[in-house]
C-alpha cells in the first residue's frame, strides 16, 4: 500500500516539475545571450560581432 501511495505521489508531481525545465532552459539561454553581448555580439541574422573603434580602423 505504501509503495502505491509513493508511486501515485510521484506521478502527480511529475507534470508540475516538467515546467521547471523550460524555465531553466530559458535562464541558460538568457545568460548565454548576456555573455555574448558583453563580448560584442549582437542579435541579428546572422549573429555578428560589432566592430569597435579600434577594429574599424584596422
Amino acid at each position: 500500500m505504501k509503495k502505491m501511495i509513493c508511486t501515485g505521489l510521484v506521478l502527480a508531481l511529475l507534470p508540475a516539475l516538467s515546467g521547471c525545465w523550460y524555465v531553466a532552459a530559458g535562464g541558460v539561454g538568457a545568460y548565454g545571450g548576456y555573455k555574448m553581448k558583453e563580448k560584442g555580439y549582437t542579435l541579428r541574422n546572422p549573429v555578428v560581432k560589432e566592430k569597435g573603434d579600434k577594429e574599424a580602423s584596422d
